[in-house]
């Protein structure tokens, strides 16, 4: 394929994506417009389906923080040479990563109490923390298998080297061999980024108010059709204008790091 068909092809891609993101916003103004009592009752809900969508942002950060933290420690550890140590974490991941995300979301809300004790205060255990629990599982899972996969794949030479310059195994992981495997770990890790921020929307069957969950309330509190579809409109809308940046920028790591 010549040069000048794939920048064609790459024009053609930009303004599709110009036009999806400008032609979305437009129907929902114009068709807005088009019944004022429409335009009210969005206006009003707004903030309310704003507030469910920082809980989705709220959601994924904190799954992505808890399973990159545990996923790098066993994908650590799935490489030792200690079977007892290995065989437990390989059989975590197995499990896990091909656990579906809602099963594991409904699992952690009915395991972990309402409320938890400490100090002989009753604190309380919120649902949407046993929803970053429940995705911070699968999300470790995976984080687990990119790690190893980036570790393996740093050349044995580099363990040697490190060995030759009087560098314990330990010291080799931390100081020459993880800072390369961060480079290779990046475009996938973004991937799950991208599937975990998408599954926070399985939060709302157990009660967790994100913005599906604020969408369905504002479309059965106002019981208009034209509304309801607006509303899930709104929220394709921005799950989209959150995970598409993140495809784009995996692509550009991705061909970057490919050519580097």
């Amino acid at each position: 394929m010549t040069t000048a068909v794939l920048s064609e092809q790459r024009r053609s891609g930009r303004l599709l994506r110009n036009i999806g993101f400008t032609a979305l916003p437009l129907v929902i103004v114009l068709w807005s417009l088009a019944d004022l009592t429409l335009g009210r009752e969005l206006v009003t809900w707004l903030p309310y389906l704003g507030s469910g969508f920082m809980m989705n942002v709220v959601i994924s950060l904190c799954a992505m923080t808890l399973g990159t933290t545990v996923g790098a420690v066993f994908g650590i550890l799935e490489l030792v040479s200690f079977k007892l140590v290995r065989y437990p974490v390989v059989a975590y991941v197995q499990v896990f990563r091909n656990a579906p995300h809602l099963v594991l979301i409904f699992a952690t809300t009915y395991i972990f109490p309402f409320e938890i004790v400490v100090a002989g205060n009753y604190l309380p255990f919120p649902d949407w923390m046993k929803a970053v629990i429940g995705l911070a599982i699968p999300a470790s899972a995976y984080v687990a298998e990119i790690t190893r996969g980036a570790i393996l794949s740093i050349p044995t030479t580099q363990w040697e080297a490190a060995k030759g310059l009087g560098f314990s195994r330990g010291q080799a992981l931390r100081w020459i061999i993880l800072p390369q495997c961060l480079r290779r770990s990046l475009p996938p890790w973004m991937n799950i980024l991208a599937s975990i921020t998408m599954g926070t929307s399985l939060a709302s069957l157990v009660g967790v108010h994100e913005l599906l969950h604020a969408a369905t309330d504002a479309s059965t509190s106002v019981r208009r059709l034209d509304f309801t579809i607006i509303a899930y409109i709104v929220v394709m809308a921005a799950f989209f204008t959150l995970c598409y940046p993140i495809a784009r920028l995996t692509r550009r790591l991705e061909r970057r790091f490919k050519t580097a």
